[in-house]
């Protein structure tokens, strides 16, 4: 009862934040707008084509063409200057958590459950929501860390209009070992583990947990294959168990895996994607690839590893020699995963307060993948049209007719220059300019 209530408080806070927020940003849809791009960005053939026209209707891209003719009365949004491609998608996100770099996970985390609680960690989501609309990600999967449910008021109140922010892919809590990503916690209090990750007490009680977050509005399914940085791992028949009941309720399972016994362990059992992934052999890749898995690879750059040392360590800075070791093994994890032909699906997890907005911080991940060698048709192929197969939805990471009219403009030629990304000069979400001509 206590937390049906908590959910309520939170809905009707939002609903009050909404009266005056007003829709800054925004634009109303109109019946028609045509947008003009100088250079427009095929992801699902990984390349850019020259001027073209695309007609949106609503929120629905109705036709793409060079020279289409201009219907009566549309309104016309001139990106000749610019390179056109769809919105930006981050497959892994935590809107609702931001941890202080010197606090530690189990001390942070405590003290987002017991002293920041539900309703001001969604109020605070929601204002980084819109750090990353602005920023041209355009939909985010958010994966836990948001208290119980948290994450499903903040997609509401996007989607009904009350904010502005990405659409939202939101797991509600994450399925779990005992004790969830807490080391340290006495067991005298693994309650309050518990108000942030639903433990699992084996395989019905995993098919049950699976219900549960989707009868209270996830849209997928997050689970750990293991805990870490706490020891446990789940059992395959509690994964199995996950993956069934996901599948008969038509939701994806994505697992939380960094050691190889921990990602091949998920794949056996039948998950859709594996998030971070840091040190899967060889033959777990090979596995990966044969069953479709995709990864998503969760790295910092140069530029959030900069600022996250200076914070974190100010009195004991990081070598560029040090800075460059670390660097360079990511790199080759992510350079395996490529060579091998896995799915790579862009995800930043940046749930780092590095004193910069939480949207652009969270895009550095696409520089971070440059910096590895991807080539910048396969990045954004990553940011776009991969992680919209992943979720499901044809009508996500594409710009041709059906599709959602999500749409970014960048100042520049990614491929030569990828700095290009940094300087976003339109976003559209939904047939909703929210950067760009007013």
């Amino acid at each position: 009862m206590k937390h049906v209530k908590l959910a309520l408080a939170l809905i009707v806070i939002l609903a009050f934040l909404a009266l005056f927020s007003g829709t800054y940003g925004q634009t109303t849809v109109t019946s028609v707008i045509v947008v003009r791009a100088g250079r427009l960005f095929d992801s699902e053939k990984g390349i850019f084509l020259s001027a073209r026209d695309i007609v949106i209707k609503g929120n629905l891209i109705e036709a793409v063409g060079e020279n289409l003719p201009i219907p009566s009365g549309a309104r016309v949004v001139d990106l000749t200057r610019y390179t056109v491609m769809p919105g930006l998608i981050d497959a892994h996100t935590h809107l609702l958590y931001l941890e202080n770099p010197s606090g530690g996970l189990t001390a942070e985390g405590v003290k987002a459950i017991t002293m920041e609680g539900t309703p001001l960690r969604a109020l605070r989501g929601a204002a980084r929501a819109r750090t990353f609309l602005l920023a041209g990600i355009t939909t985010v999967r958010d994966l836990g860390n948001s208290g119980r449910f948290g994450d499903v008021a903040v997609r509401l109140a996007i989607n009904e209009g009350s904010l502005d922010g990405p659409r939202m892919y939101v797991s509600g809590p994450g399925l779990s070992p005992e004790g969830g990503q807490f080391p340290g916690l006495q067991f005298s209090y693994r309650g309050i583990a518990e108000e942030e990750y639903r433990v699992v007490r084996g395989a019905e009680d995993a098919r049950l947990a699976v219900r549960e977050n989707v009868t209270y509005g996830a849209n997928v399914i997050k689970i750990y294959s293991s805990a870490s940085p706490n020891p446990g791992y789940l059992s395959l028949e509690e994964m199995r168990a996950i993956v069934a009941e996901a599948r008969l309720l038509g939701v994806k399972v994505t697992a939380h895996a960094t050691s190889d016994l921990a990602i091949s362990r998920a794949v056996e059992a039948g998950v859709d994607s594996i998030e971070h992934g840091y040190r899967a052999e060889d033959a777990t890749l090979k596995l990966m690839k044969e069953r479709g898995v995709a990864l998503v690879p969760t790295y910092l750059d140069s530029v959030n590893l900069k600022r996250l040392y200076a914070i974190a360590r100010p009195n004991r800075p990081r070598t560029e020699q040090e800075l460059a070791a670390t660097l360079k093994q990511r790199y080759e994890r992510l350079q395996r995963a490529v060579k091998g032909g896995v799915t790579i699906v862009a995800g930043s997890d940046n749930y780092i307060d590095l004193n910069v907005p939480q949207g652009e911080a969270a895009k550095r991940v696409l520089f971070t993948y440059h910096d590895a060698g991807m080539e910048t048709a396969q990045i954004l192929q990553s940011a776009t049209i991969n992680a919209a197969r992943l979720f499901g939805e044809p009508r996500l990471g594409v710009i041709k007719t059906g599709a959602f009219a999500d749409l970014i403009a960048v100042d520049g030629d990614p491929i030569g220059d990828f700095s290009a990304m940094e300087r976003i000069r339109f976003v559209m979400k939904n047939g909703i300019i929210y950067v760009g001509q007013p």
